[in-house]
C-alpha cells in the first residue's frame, strides 16, 4: 500500500477496502477477466478532498492500470454482501477523466452519508451510520454491449433459470432505470433460450459467452449471483459480482395457483410508481364500488358477500405499480348473469382487452349450460335487464340524487378542514366513504349506458350509413359545450387572451409568479374562478401523492404564458352530424327518427360520463385534504417526520393509529421501511403490461413469467390505431412522456403512452392527438371531439416507433398515422 491506494491484489479484505472491491480482487485471483483498478482507503479522504499523501499515491499508482477514462465506484464494507447488497445506494460515475478524478471521488466518498442509505440500513437493522466508502478506480470498458445478469431468477425465485438484461453501450442507464434493454430467460441446465427478442443487442455467440460466465461465476462464488458485465468488441469482462439477496428456494409445498396480474387499462389512471397510501384508497373504492355494480346488475347478496375474497382483490401492486388483479375480474364476471351464455361478448363489453390462458379460463365460473338450467340463465339475464331498464328510466333523478349527496359530503370548505383534529379528520374520511363510495350508484348506472348508447349507436349508424356514419357519429358527439373536461382549454384560451401583448405579465406567468398574475385584475379573477373549480385536476389526479394546482399552480400559469403566446387555431369541426343523417336517411323516416333517438341518448351518457368522472376529481381532492391534514399534525406530534410521509402509510394504518386499531404505533419505521422500498422500485424500470406469478402472488414464491410484447417492424412507414375525432394534421410529433416537465408547442403533434384529464393545458396546444392506450370512450378521445382536434387512440407502441420531432400525418376518422416519408 502506497499514500492510502491499494492495489487489486492488495484489496481482499472487506473491512479495508470494502465489499465490492474485496470481491473484484478475489475474481481476479480465480482468473476472470475484470478490468485493472485500484482501491482509495476512505481515510484518504477529507470533506474537503484527497489529502496530499493521497493525490500522490493516485498519480503514482494510476499508470498501472492503463490511461483513462475511469470509472469510479464505491465500495462500502457491507456493501455487495449475501444480505445487504446496497444496491443503488452509493453514487457511481463513469467515463471520468484523470484531472476529474480527485473531485469524482470526493462525490463518491460523500454518497456515504445520504438520507436515502440511512433509511436503507434502517429499514434492515443496520446501524444508519455506515461510515464512508472505500474508492474503486478502474478503467472505463469502451461498451458495445454491457448489461447485468442473474444465475437464478431473482423474482420467481427458481434456481434453474439465467435471467440477462443487456442494452448496447455502457450498462449505466439499464442499472439505473433509465432506459429499457433486452431481457433473456436461459435455461441454466442446457444453455437454451427459453425468452428474449429474436434480433436484439446480443448474438447466439454472446449469449453462448455470457451463459459460461454466468456458470463459472456461480460456482466460484459458491451462491446464487448478481452479475454486471460488459463487451469490449468480442472481448467479455466481469465488472462485479454479488450474492442476490432476495429469497430463491426450492419449495416444499409446490403451489400451482396461477394470479395474472394486468395494467392495460389502469395504467391511464395510476400511472408509475403509486404510493401506499393511494393503493390502498384505491383497492378499498374498487371493492365498494364493483360490489354495488354487480348487485345492480342482479346478483344476489349472498353471492357478492360469498365472493368478498374477489372483490377485495380486484386490484394489485407489483414493485410500486398498479395492477388489475385480472383472474378475479373475470370471477367477478363469472358472477353476472349470461356469463355462461355468451362468455366472449361480456368479455368484449367489459373491455377485457386480453384473454386469460384458456387453462385459467375454463376454471371460472360454471360451464356451458344446458336444459332447465339454461332456461334459469335466462331468466336471470331477464330480470337483470329489466332492472337495468328501470335503471335507465330514473337515471336522471339518480344522477341528481347522486350530486345532491356529493354536495352535501364536500360542504365542508378547505380551510375548515386545515383546523379540525384529528378525531374529526377521521370522521370526515369516514363520511367519504360511506356517503360517496359505498353508494356509487350514478355513475356505475350511467357509464354501464354509455357504453351500450356508444357502441349501439355507432353500430347503427355505419350499418345505415354506410362509410360515412363514423364521420356523422363523431360530428354529433363534439360541440356540446357542457362537458366540463374541455372547459379548462376554454378558460385558458381566454386567459391567453388577456395576458397577450403584455410581455412582463407573461414572463412572470412563465416564472410561475401567480402573485404578478393576479396583479392584473381581469386575469387575476379570471385566475381564481378557474382554481376554485379546477384545483384538483392536475397530472396523475387520481394518485393522492400528486401536487395540485393549489399546491403548486405553476403548470396552469405556464399554460395561459403559452396560450398568450401562441394563440391557439380554431380546428375545423366536422360537418353538421344531423344534417348528413338527415340528407342520407330523408327517405326513410322511422330509421332517422331511431337514429336521432340513439345518438341523443349516446349524446347525453357521453356528456354525464365525462362530467361524473369530474366529480370523481372532486372527491379525491377532498379526501386528500383530509389526509394531507392529517400527514401535517402527525409530523407535528412527532408520529411521522414529513408531512408527505403520509403518503407511505396505508388508510386502516392512518386510521387505526387515530382511531386505536392500529396494530403498531411505531408510523416512523413503517415509513422508513415504504422510504427504501419505494426508493429501490424508483430505480427499477417499470414492470411489463401482463405479469403471471405461480404460488403466493405477493411473493413470487415459484415463479414469475412476463407478456412477451409483439415485436413490430419499427422501419413502417404507417400504422393504424383508432380514429375518434374526425380531421386530418400533418405537423411535427412531439412525444410527452410527463407534461410537467415537458412542453408542447402550439401547432405540434402530441403523441403519448397514456393521457389523463390533467394534460388539458397540453390538449390545446396540440394540432392533433395520438395516444398508445385508450378506446373511443377514453377522456382523450371524448375532449378531441368536443375542442374539435383530430385524434387517434390505441397506437399500439407509439412512441417506440414514433421518433420525437419528425414530421406524421394524422387521420382522425380513419385512424391512420403516416410518417412523412410514407
Amino acid at each position: 500500500m502506497s499514500g492510502f491506494i491499494l492495489q487489486a491484489h492488495e484489496a481482499g479484505d472487506p473491512a479495508a477496502a470494502g465489499g465490492k472491491a474485496a470481491a473484484l480482487s478475489a475474481l481476479i485471483q480465480a482468473g476472470f477477466d475484470v478490468p485493472p483498478f485500484l482501491v482509495i482507503l476512505p481515510e484518504g479522504v477529507s470533506a474537503r478532498g484527497l489529502k496530499a499523501e493521497t493525490r500522490k499515491g493516485l498519480q503514482a499508482a494510476l499508470p498501472g492500470i492503463g490511461p483513462g477514462p475511469f470509472a469510479v465506484r464505491s465500495s462500502g464494507r457491507e456493501e455487495d454482501g449475501a444480505s445487504h447488497s446496497h444496491a443503488g445506494q452509493f453514487l457511481s460515475l463513469l467515463d471520468v477523466a484523470e484531472p476529474e478524478l480527485a473531485a469524482a471521488a470526493l462525490k463518491v466518498w460523500r454518497s456515504g452519508s445520504t438520507d436515502s442509505l440511512k433509511a436503507y440500513r434502517a429499514s434492515r437493522g443496520l446501524d444508519p451510520a455506515s461510515g464512508a466508502p472505500a474508492i474503486i478506480v478502474q478503467r472505463l470498458v469502451k461498451a458495445r454491449a454491457a448489461g447485468v445478469a442473474f444465475s437464478a431468477d431473482p423474482v420467481g425465485g427458481r434456481r434453474n433459470r439465467f435471467v440477462i438484461s443487456a442494452i448496447a453501450g455502457l450498462g449505466d442507464k439499464l442499472v439505473g432505470g433509465e432506459a429499457d434493454g433486452d431481457d433473456y430467460v436461459i435455461d441454466a441446465a442446457t444453455g437454451t433460450m427459453l425468452e428474449g427478442p429474436r434480433d436484439g443487442v446480443l448474438g447466439t455467440t454472446d449469449i453462448a459467452a455470457l451463459t459460461g460466465l454466468i456458470a463459472r461465476v456461480a460456482a466460484a462464488r459458491g451462491s446464487a449471483q448478481d452479475i454486471e458485465w460488459s463487451f469490449e468488441g468480442d472481448r467479455l469482462f466481469l465488472l462485479q459480482a454479488r450474492p442476490i439477496t432476495t429469497q430463491l428456494r426450492d419449495p416444499a409445498w409446490p403451489d400451482p395457483t396461477v394470479t395474472i396480474f394486468d395494467n392495460s387499462n389502469i395504467v391511464e389512471s395510476y400511472p408509475g410508481l403509486v404510493s401506499p397510501l393511494t393503493y390502498s384508497f384505491a383497492q378499498y373504492a374498487y371493492a365498494r364500488v364493483y360490489r354495488r355494480f354487480v348487485a345492480l346488475l342482479g346478483v344476489a347478496p349472498v353471492r357478492i358477500a360469498e365472493s368478498a375474497p374477489i372483490f377485495d382483490n380486484m386490484l394489485g401492486r407489483v414493485d410500486g405499480r398498479v395492477y388489475y388483479n385480472l383472474v378475479n375480474w373475470y370471477r367477478a364476471l363469472a358472477l353476472l348473469p349470461g356469463f355462461s351464455l355468451n362468455r366472449a361478448h361480456m368479455e368484449t363489453m367489459m373491455g377485457v382487452s386480453e384473454p386469460l390462458p384458456a387453462a385459467i379460463s375454463a376454471s371460472i365460473g360454471p360451464g356451458p349450460v344446458r336444459g332447465f338450467a339454461r332456461a334459469v340463465e335466462y331468466a336471470r339475464m331477464g330480470r337483470a335487464g329489466l332492472g337495468l331498464v328501470f335503471e335507465a328510466l330514473r337515471l336522471t333523478r339518480t344522477i341528481r340524487g347522486f350530486y345532491i349527496r356529493l354536495n352535501g359530503a364536500l360542504r365542508v370548505k378547505p380551510d375548515a378542514i386545515a383546523a379540525m383534529p384529528l378525531s374529526a379528520l377521521a370522521t370526515e374520511y369516514r363520511t367519504i366513504e360511506a356517503g360517496l363510495l359505498d353508494r356509487w350508484d350514478a355513475p356505475l348506472v350511467n357509464d354501464f349506458l354509455c357504453m351500450i348508447a356508444f357502441g349501439a349507436s355507432r353500430k347503427l349508424l355505419e350499418r345505415w350509413c354506410g362509410p360515412d356514419g363514423v364521420e356523422i357519429h363523431n360530428a354529433v358527439m363534439i360541440g356540446q359545450g357542457d362537458i366540463v373536461s374541455a372547459e379548462p382549454a376554454r378558460r385558458i384560451a381566454t386567459m391567453g387572451a388577456l395576458a397577450a401583448g403584455k410581455p412582463q405579465l407573461i414572463e412572470a406567468l412563465q416564472r410561475g409568479d401567480l402573485t404578478a398574475g393576479k396583479a392584473d385584475a381581469a386575469l387575476g379573477r379570471e385566475i381564481d374562478a378557474y382554481l376554485a373549480k379546477f384545483s384538483d385536476r392536475c397530472t396523475e389526479e387520481l394518485k393522492l401523492e400528486s401536487i395540485t394546482l393549489d399546491q403548486d399552480p405553476a403548470p396552469l400559469l405556464a399554460a395561459i404564458a403559452a396560450a398568450a403566446l401562441t394563440p391557439r387555431a380554431a380546428h375545423g369541426r366536422s360537418a353538421d352530424g344531423t344534417a348528413a343523417l338527415d340528407r342520407i336517411l330523408g327517405d326513410r323516416p322511422i330509421r332517422r327518427r331511431i337514429a336521432r333517438l340513439m345518438l341523443g341518448w349516446a349524446r347525453d351518457r357521453v356528456r354525464d360520463r365525462e362530467n361524473l368522472r369530474f366529480e370523481r376529481t372532486r372527491i379525491f381532492g377532498h379526501a386528500r385534504r383530509v389526509l394531507v391534514a392529517m400527514g401535517r399534525q402527525l409530523a407535528a406530534l412527532d408520529a411521522i417526520d414529513a408531512p408527505r410521509d403520509v403518503f407511505l402509510l396505508t388508510v386502516p394504518e392512518l386510521l387505526g393509529a387515530i382511531e386505536g386499531f392500529g396494530t403498531t404505533a411505531d408510523l416512523k419505521g413503517l415509513v422508513t421501511i415504504r422510504k427504501a422500498e419505494m426508493a429501490r422500485a424508483t430505480e427499477r424500470p417499470d414492470p411489463p403490461e401482463r405479469v403471471t406469478v405461480t404460488g403466493a402472488a405477493g411473493l413470487g414464491s415459484e415463479g414469475v413469467t412476463v407478456l412477451e410484447p409483439t415485436l413490430t417492424d419499427a422501419s413502417e412507414t404507417v400504422r393504424k390505431g383508432t380514429g375518434c375525432s374526425a380531421g386530418t394534421v400533418r405537423a411535427r410529433a412531439r412525444l410527452i412522456r410527463d407534461p410537467r416537465r415537458e412542453a408542447l408547442v402550439q401547432g405540434e403533434i402530441l403523441v403519448a403512452r397514456h393521457t389523463d384529464p390533467g394534460w388539458i393545458a397540453v390538449f390545446s396546444n396540440a394540432s392533433a392527438i395520438v395516444v398508445e392506450r385508450g378506446s373511443l370512450l377514453s377522456h382523450s378521445a371524448i375532449v378531441a371531439r368536443e375542442m374539435g382536434i383530430p385524434c387517434v387512440v390505441g397506437l399500439k407502441g407509439a412512441l417506440d416507433w414514433i421518433v420525437d420531432g419528425e414530421m406524421i400525418s394524422v387521420d382522425g376518422a380513419s385512424g391512420e398515422v403516416r410518417k412523412a416519408d410514407g
